[in-house]
């Protein structure tokens, strides 16, 4: 077996399931041998334009058979791969072009009525680095010596066998994945191939993948979860059913279709499958597992998915390649229901004193610090924040507060900078949204701290009600009293049709904040 080169291991797949399908699109099948000649197609047209080992090149696409090619052939190339969330603004997708110094970048020709050939148009002029732009779409459109259609590009090198990059794959760099930047400006955040090949793997061996299963590609790509789909499923020689862009309805008809046997999503896609009116008349039998993560789950959600999907709960973030820890199928069922399980071969988890910054070990609560082989080599041109990352033992910090039990099982209490201090009492957001979201008129809550001019900080509870459902703030705030302490109680609550998303479906806490602040700062 080669090492964690990825080029090397998805030429391995190639071999020895080149006649199976790789790869599900529209209404399109690709043999794992056709994507492979593909991808060496297009690193060698690479190699034709100068694009040289260490160089980047962007994929601003939604989830399709290009951006899996591109990743491919980046890795056999050389390459740094940076993926762009579609649905950045002109100024986003600037910094982040800008950012990375992006050589190439692999666009649609159109997505969501803009037209990306004209916003390129303008971006290569203010940004030196990038030299060309790959177009995907069907539409006969004007091509110069910087533009090039991608299946024209792709061609430049057919027949031009591109062998896999004589790279170390423990340090070479596979991609540059910017954070959803929920809590500040989005850093790129470099990931070598062993860092997300490794990561994969434990969590193709912990769900059990093998070249049987069918697995549903419908979390966004630019997301370091969106590659860890990929990533399981082509490693272990299985079908990615991909999904352009979550649709509820049309995921179920692909799963139902496709015959899926891994479906993964974070916990509002769940949430969305199950309300859709035809769930109950599919037919999802073939489902057996997927990982569900990306944002906290609660107890009761879990059951719900795991009456049809036998779901395992993961943790980790872009940093950590991602996964850090996740459920396993003989796990106690209350530890599979509550916990993000124990910690991946090769990964180290300890626990640090928010106050005096000490390493605990287990049975305390602090803040999560990771060690391994899937923690990030750093943040791209961010060297005084990679340096605060991390502890003077290499440990990572991740932000979350969490328990480790003498098990070695992890339990997520919340984002440490999001704890509310109340009245000198610490407040896990985490705890009293699982709470709310126990009332049987609430679909989702988002629970944080607002300023008060004699506590400190008031808790301000925000609250999506079941549609239809009629629900007051203080018959929720009585309910929490039957279930909290009193200090933990919300001051504040206020009712939405919707909360504002990342990319990655994780709710915009500050975004609420704001609005809730602007709100109480009028009254």
């Amino acid at each position: 077996m080669a090492g964690f080169h990825l080029a090397e291991r998805f030429a391995e797949q190639a071999i020895q399931h080149g006649s199976r399908d790789c790869l599900v699109y529209h209404n399109r099948r690709m043999t794992y041998a056709q994507v492979n000649a593909e991808a060496s197609a297009l690193a060698a047209a690479f190699a034709e334009l100068g694009i040289e080992t260490g160089d980047r090149v962007a994929v601003d696409l939604p989830n399709c058979r290009e951006w899996v090619v591109t990743l491919l052939a980046c890795a056999r190339a050389g390459v740094v791969m940076v993926p762009l969330n579609p649905a950045l603004g002109f100024h986003e997708l600037k910094y982040q072009l800008r950012h990375a110094e992006v050589n190439l970048a692999v666009a649609a020709q159109t997505l969501g009525g803009i037209e990306y050939l004209e916003v390129f148009d303008d971006l290569i002029a203010d940004l030196p680095d990038l030299q060309y732009l790959a177009s995907v779409g069907d539409e006969e459109v004007w091509y110069d010596d910087r533009v090039f259609g991608f299946e024209d590009l792709m061609r430049r090198g057919l027949g031009r066998e591109k062998p896999p990059a004589d790279v170390n794959a423990d340090t070479a760099p596979l991609a540059i994945l910017y954070t959803s930047g929920t809590m500040g400006k989005p850093k790129g955040v470099v990931l070598t191939h062993r860092n997300l090949v490794l990561s994969a793997e434990n969590s193709a061996n912990a769900l059990r993948e093998t070249p049987d299963d069918r697995v549903l590609a419908a979390v966004p790509m630019f997301t370091v979860f969106g590659v860890h789909v990929v990533l399981t499923t082509l490693l272990t020689g299985g079908t990615l059913v991909l999904q352009e862009r979550f649709h509820p309805r049309q995921a179920l008809e692909l799963i139902e279709r496709e015959r899926a046997t891994v479906v993964h999503g974070v916990p509002t896609m769940f949430q969305l499958l199950m309300r859709e009116e035809s769930f109950g008349s599919r037919n999802l039998s073939t489902v057996r597992t997927g990982i569900i993560a990306g944002s906290p789950v609660s107890d009761e959600l879990v059951r719900r998915v795991r009456r049809w999907n036998d779901v395992q709960i993961a943790y980790g973030l872009t940093e950590t390649g991602p996964t850090v820890s996740i459920t396993r199928f003989e796990d106690p069922v209350d530890l599979r229901e509550r916990t993000v399980g124990r910690p991946v071969p090769g990964v180290e988890v300890k626990v640090v004193d928010v106050t005096s910054g000490a390493l605990h070990g287990p049975e305390a609560v602090g803040e999560l610090a990771v060690r391994g082989p899937n923690v990030m080599s750093g943040y791209h041109r961010m060297p005084l924040e990679t340096q605060r990352s991390f502890t003077p033992e290499g440990f990572f910090l991740t932000g979350d507060l969490a328990f480790l039990d003498e098990d070695g099982y992890v339990t997520i209490v919340g984002r440490r900078k999001e704890m509310i201090i109340r009245g000198g009492h610490n407040i896990y957001p985490r705890e009293l949204e699982d709470v709310l979201r126990l009332h049987p008129a609430v679909d989702d809550a988002c629970v944080f701290g607002v300023p008060h001019e004699i506590l400190g900080e008031a808790v301000c509870a925000c609250v999506v009600p079941l549609e239809g459902a009629i629900i007051t703030g203080d018959e929720l705030k009585e309910f929490c009293r039957e279930h909290v302490a009193d200090f933990k109680v919300p001051d504040v609550v206020r009712f939405f049709d919707s909360f504002p998303l990342t990319g990655s479906g994780k709710v915009k806490r500050r975004e609420l904040a704001q609005v809730v602040g602007l709100e109480l700062s009028t009254t």
